[in-house]
């Protein structure tokens, strides 16, 4: 019974805490009706689209999309939602990867958008299978519905990153089970699309915003908006609390411009500084989530096996279905073929120690990696070498630490690598981030020249880091921080009963208008100006 009673208080609290921010959308959501100028005639609308961003409650990216679309009305712009009305047999967030046949808990998301869009014109589009199609895929493998093409749709291609994310896996087991559900999504996204198109009929934006890009859904409307010559900007959470990011391309790759005569002055130093500092001691969140309690220092167990060895090698890696992960493959298929490559490097450099450090993400909780690094050390026994510590995800080892006492660092696209390029570190990557787009780290071009770069930091009496990476390293930093990320702190706030999950605070339409975040979203949308903000 003792169990119970907390159980029982903390869902009330939250359906209080629900019921409450629901309130405040509706009353905001009329103020900006009665306060938003008529448009211009001729003034065409934006779109905006984003499904797969939550299902019952306000998350960061759905509460990014909404307060955007106020910013936009408000300055005149007609805005019209894309909103789904039970239109995908299976959905990203309303699939049971572990029970697909389960349908979507479709009546509470539909009444959570009923609240989002509240007062907004909105299209509402309704699930309707191909029959045709239905009975094509049911004789396909899944390798061949992976490259599935359907009257010109690359159906196959824009659901394979989804399919990934929701089964926790990049390598997809071809059973009953996964074949129905890429099924299923493969119609879902065929919906979609045909939805998507005979609303394009009755509308002629001039631009159309959706979340990520990445799921299926939104990349199927924007592979239609595309391919009609409509500019479609996408938009993630970015690397502060509270932030956003927004971009015409691909908002998961993170593309940051950084000009070529900006330099930190002393106050943008002692800015950066304070937030690595802070970094550093783990005080840091990323869309909601903390992922460190605590960081510990090195224990003396571990301090006594390194001296032992003649130089320490740490090896950060990541989530293999995240959604970074189709812009990092780019040397290699995937980050598990370069943990192969690397493993040859292990076995044949005995007097070097490699720390393999799994990411923390593979372990959170409801997101656990099916396909993670420690199944990988395990199948491979790397364990059993003797110049190897493998650090678990739930582990809260200092990185940082170590990277200060290793020869060199090795990473696929963590962000761990900039913070040790920051840090002076010579970095080894194995896969494209956004750090690789200015040269702040080593990023060889194949396999063969990664091997062969390994070999040499190896062998050489020091790893040489360029004067130009670090400085490269802290400018990319601060645009990425204090420019590129568009902060909603004055606006959102955490919900206190969901993590990942937010509530409006109390503001007016006028804040919204005074907001450089809302005006650099305004002008990126409508102006095609960098999202930025000064900083």
């Amino acid at each position: 019974m003792g169990m119970i009673y907390p159980r029982i208080f903390r869902g009330l609290h939250r359906r209080w805490a629900h019921w409450q921010n629901n309130r405040h959308i509706r009353k905001l959501a009329a103020q900006v009706v009665s306060q938003s100028p008529q448009p211009l005639p001729g003034t065409k609308p934006v779109l905006f689209f984003n499904a797969s961003t939550r299902l019952g409650g306000l998350s960061l990216n759905a509460a990014y999309a909404l307060i955007a679309g106020w910013g936009l009305r408000l300055a005149g712009v007609p805005v019209v939602n894309f909103a789904c009305h039970s239109g995908m047999s299976r959905c990203i967030l309303g699939t049971n990867r572990l029970q697909p046949q389960v349908s979507p808990p479709c009546a509470s998301c539909i009444g959570q958008s009923r609240v989002l869009f509240h007062q907004q014109e909105t299209k509402w589009f309704t699930f309707q299978a191909d029959p045709k199609m239905e009975t094509h895929l049911q004789s396909m493998t899944l390798a061949e519905m992976t490259r599935f093409e359907y009257q010109g749709v690359p159906l196959g291609e824009l659901v394979l990153p989804g399919a990934r994310w929701v089964l926790r896996r990049h390598h997809l087991v071809d059973n009953e089970s996964t074949r129905f559900l890429f099924r299923q999504f493969l119609l879902s996204a065929w919906n979609v699309a045909q939805s998507f198109r005979e609303f394009l009929l009755q509308v002629n934006p001039q631009a159309v915003v959706v979340f990520n890009g990445i799921a299926f859904p939104e990349a199927t409307v924007r592979w239609v908006a595309r391919q009609k010559g409509i500019r479609v900007i996408t938009h993630e959470v970015c690397h502060q609390p509270f932030t956003a990011f927004f971009h015409p391309g691909d908002a998961t790759a993170y593309p940051i411009s950084v000009p070529e005569d900006f330099e930190l002055d002393e106050k943008m130093n002692e800015r950066l500084d304070r937030y690595l500092e802070q970094r550093f001691k783990g005080n840091f969140s990323m869309a909601g989530i903390r992922f460190w309690r605590e960081i510990r220092h090195l224990d003396q167990a571990f301090i006594n096996k390194l001296s032992g060895f003649k130089q320490v090698v740490p090896v950060f890696t990541n989530v293999i279905f995240d959604t970074s992960q189709g812009h990092a493959n780019v040397v290699f298929a995937h980050m598990f073929e370069w943990l192969d490559l690397i493993l040859s490097v292990i076995r044949n450099h005995p007097e070097t120690l490699f720390v393999i450090r799994a990411h923390p993400d593979e372990a959170r909780p409801g997101k656990e990696s099916q396909e993670s690094v420690e199944e990988w050390v395990r199948t491979r026994q790397v364990d059993r070498l003797p110049n190897v510590v493998f650090v678990s995800p739930g582990e809260y080892f200092s990185s940082y630490e170590l990277i200060q006492r290793s020869k060199f660092v090795m990473v696929y696209n963590s962000t761990i690598g900039i913070e040790a390029a920051l840090m002076g570190a010579a970095v080894l990557c194995g896969g494209r981030s956004r750090y690789t787009q200015l040269p702040m780290v080593y990023f060889p071009s194949s396999p063969q020249e990664y091997h062969r770069m390994a070999e040499d930091f190896l062998s050489a009496d020091k790893v040489e880091v360029p004067a130009e990476f670090v400085r490269n390293a802290r400018r990319f930093m601060y645009i990425n921080l204090y420019r590129a990320c568009l902060p909603f702190a004055s606006f959102i706030e955490e919900d206190g009963s969901w993590a990942g999950y937010v509530k409006l605070k109390p503001f007016s339409p006028a804040d919204l208008l005074q907001s450089p975040t809302i005006q650099a979203i305004v002008r990126g949308i409508l102006d095609d100006k960098p999202f930025l903000i000064e900083g």
